[in-house]
């Protein structure tokens, strides 16, 4: 039987790090992974594909609605779904087989096939053949992941009635995209087939988009996808889902408590993701699941079972490629004996929608509920000359202070790069900065980061240079 220090179960960006680490700090480390590409659901089905669409269908965009304010003219530009689908799958086996790559460069043996525990030490392979091995490990880190939620009424066809994944795939451009779920992976998805000219509704059962993001950045985003043609069904459960051939019809109640019906020719369901922990057996570890279905795990993110660890979806918390990555690194250090630390209060959230949208530490709601005094800074992206050159104008940047220590408490980022601008953000809450450590550290000119500046100006009390 073979022996390892550490084994991972799964292979997403929390168990391919939690490895990788664990590898680098001296441990003989094991992955094993169920499907034949590494990378779990961010790289195979979830974050990079979701990208490379959204970046294809945003040069689509441009071709066809802002190319000829630059000067360029073009003939009407189409938009070839098969090309668009091949191309993501293009990137999406380079950046797989980039991870082979590091499984080879640190030494890390890969097992493909389903890993279930047969006790807290020994560990089943079994692969797709039907044959099985079992390795023994000291220490075991589960990183299984997450699987699309639905309705208990709904049914996924996935052919019309479908999950992210299957909508990285589509064979045609829809007519009509109904989005269940107005939340970060139903916007992006809902963002490239809008692109691609579909019409697309989106139904949410919360009075808002992305509920869990600071306010001033939902009602924004609201603005400016319905003013690229998206429509909203806010405050509106749906009861039932029907598909009739080529159509798919959505009933549902509005905040009056009336019966509407939107119909499409498809219907992505994007309600949330579960943890995944089917099939690992672990009860025969003796390892606990909490009431949510998640593994139970303390600060340290160990389970119960003292030599098994969980990490990234599958345990609490936000559902982020990220954060799983911090966490297995976090993992693997704890067992070789030093002391990292995660702050989650700093793990940023982005939205890849056009203008991106990225937040990080407080949202101005959970500080009032919170009772914290603070005070916040804005600055409108218009008001910027690097703006105003790539006619990139929508969108703002809010800051947010404690009101007597003048500390960063949160930063709030719609715009374009929002998605990289955030990590200014995130470092400097990292050093406790205030607003005015902000305002007085030089912004190169012309930026979008400039924006960053103003807002924190702003916050000091002190007016913002450019409005």
């Amino acid at each position: 039987m073979s022996q390892f220090d550490v084994t991972v179960i799964g292979s997403g960006p929390g168990g391919y790090v939690a490895a990788i680490r664990a590898a680098q700090l001296g441990f003989k480390t094991a992955i094993i992974e169920k499907y034949s590409t590494l990378g779990g659901t961010c790289l195979n089905v979830g974050c990079i594909p979701s990208k490379a669409l959204l970046d294809s269908s945003e040069h689509f965009e441009n071709a066809k609605h802002n190319f000829a304010s630059h000067g360029i003219i073009i003939n009407e530009p189409q938009a070839d779904i098969a090309r668009i689908i091949e191309r993501k799958n293009e990137v999406v086996d380079q950046t797989t087989k980039g991870i082979n790559f590091l499984m080879d460069k640190n030494k890390i043996t890969v097992f493909e096939g389903v890993g279930s525990f047969e006790s807290a030490t020994q560990i089943k392979i079994t692969k797709k053949d039907g044959s099985s091995e079992t390795i023994e490990s000291k220490y075991t880190i589960i990183a299984t992941g997450s699987k699309p939620s639905s309705l208990p009424f709904i049914s996924l066809d996935k052919e019309r009635v479908i999950t992210s994944t299957e909508a990285l795939n589509l064979k045609e451009i829809p007519k009509h995209l109904v989005v269940i779920g107005g939340g970060v992976i139903g916007l992006e998805l809902g963002s490239v087939y809008l692109r691609l000219g579909s019409q697309v509704t989106v139904v949410e059962f919360m009075d808002k988009i992305i509920p869990g993001m600071d306010g001033a950045l939902s009602k924004e985003l609201t603005k400016v996808l319905k003013k690229q043609g998206m429509k909203f069904m806010l405050s509106t459960a749906v009861s039932a889902v029907e598909r009739n051939g080529d159509t798919v019809k959505v009933t549902a109640k509005d905040k009056k408590g009336e019966e509407v019906v939107v119909e499409g020719d498809y219907c992505l369901v994007s309600v949330g993701r579960k943890p995944y922990t089917e099939g690992l057996g672990l009860e025969k570890a003796g390892v606990e699941l909490d009431e949510r279905g998640r593994v139970k795990v303390n600060d340290h993110l160990q389970t119960n079972v003292a030599n098994i660890y969980a990490i990234g979806d599958v345990i609490k918390g936000a559902m982020l490629a990220h954060k799983a990555s911090e966490e297995g690194t976090l993992v693997a250090e704890i067992l070789a004996g030093q002391k990292p630390h995660i702050n989650y209060n700093l793990i940023p959230g982005v939205v890849y929608t056009w203008p991106e949208v990225a937040g990080v530490g407080k949202t101005e709601e959970q500080l009032k509920e919170e009772g914290v005094a603070y005070k916040v800074g804005s600055f409108p992206m218009r008001a910027l000359g690097r703006s105003r050159a790539s006619g990139d104008v929508d969108g703002l940047v809010k800051i947010i202070a404690d009101e007597k220590t003048d500390e960063v408490l949160g930063m709030h980022i719609i715009g374009a790069r929002a998605a990289d601008l955030i990590a200014e953000g995130v470092i400097a809450m990292e050093f406790r900065a205030s607003a005015e450590d902000i305002a007085r550290s030089s912004h190169a000119h012309p930026t979008y980061a400039e924006a960053i500046k103003e807002a924190a100006l702003d916050a000091t009390g002190k007016r913002p240079i450019h409005i």
